[in-house]
């Protein structure tokens, strides 16, 4: 891929309502559960959105990334003003216990991602009391094109991620669904909207302004609620955060 299709990609990712939901959830997440300062990574960082959220939002927080995809890594480096590492979730590049919190989003989900090694990866380099912050897509049953073009294999509930992360050694686990309001949305879109007869397409696109308006509104209110500790029963997306004792 051409560097001007990965700055494409970078310039998505700050403009399209999805990915200021993503950001501000696992944000206020880190933020909640007291990771405010130290060394956090963001383990999949593709074009480096998030890391150019934390840089405003916890700037006391020495950013770091590991992105298999190196021409994605490269303008992650410039957006997050990060150090970016070319590598794979799978054998993460760092030390033990190098970070305070690791983030990761849509990530275990993909193709070619072995979960237990990964999540092994992700307590390996968690310092003792480190945080875990993750984000999924909710529910197997919902798998669709969407899915197949951006290489994932799997989605996931609240309780099969809380499963996963105590067998891989974590506590203090704490999980809820985001993504609520356009639940219904999604489903019919997914379930019931037209089928392509071609290469399956991202649903990741830019919507009209006003629609892009509500819809940003709508997913920072979700945000507002979980601040205040609320945990949805139902949404698109899964949050879970968890502690390395």
């Amino acid at each position: 891929m051409e560097r001007v299709e990965y700055e494409r990609l970078a310039a998505l990712d700050r403009r399209l309502w999805w990915f200021h939901g993503l950001h501000a959830q696992i944000i206020g997440a880190l933020a909640r559960r007291g990771s405010r300062s130290g060394r956090v990574l963001d383990a999949g960082c593709g074009t480096g959105g998030l890391l150019a959220r934390l840089a405003e939002r916890l700037p006391r927080l020495s950013r770091f990334g590991v992105e298999l995809d190196a021409g994605a890594g490269a303008v992650a480096r410039d957006a997050g003003r990060s150090p970016v590492a070319v590598g794979s979730v799978n054998a993460l590049p760092f030390a033990d216990g190098s970070f305070a919190a690791i983030l990761s989003a849509d990530v275990l989900c993909h193709r070619g991602v072995d979960e237990a090694a990964t999540l092994g990866q992700f307590h390996r380099c968690l310092k003792p009391g480190g945080l875990l912050v993750l984000s999924l897509p909710a529910y197997q049953w919902l798998l669709s094109e969407h899915d197949i073009a951006v290489d994932n294999v799997q989605r996931y509930t609240a309780s099969g991620i809380r499963r996963r992360l105590a067998a891989a050694g974590f506590t203090a686990i704490r999980t809820s669904y985001w993504n609520t309001l356009l639940f219904p949305l999604m489903v019919l879109r997914r379930k019931l909207g037209r089928r392509s007869t071609g290469k399956p397409e991202s649903e990741v696109a830019l919507m009209p302004a006003p629609v892009e308006a509500l819809f940003r509104a709508m997913i920072q209110g979700e945000a507002m609620v979980a601040s205040l500790g609320i945990s949805l029963p139902f949404g698109g997306s899964v949050l879970a955060t968890a502690v390395k004792p």
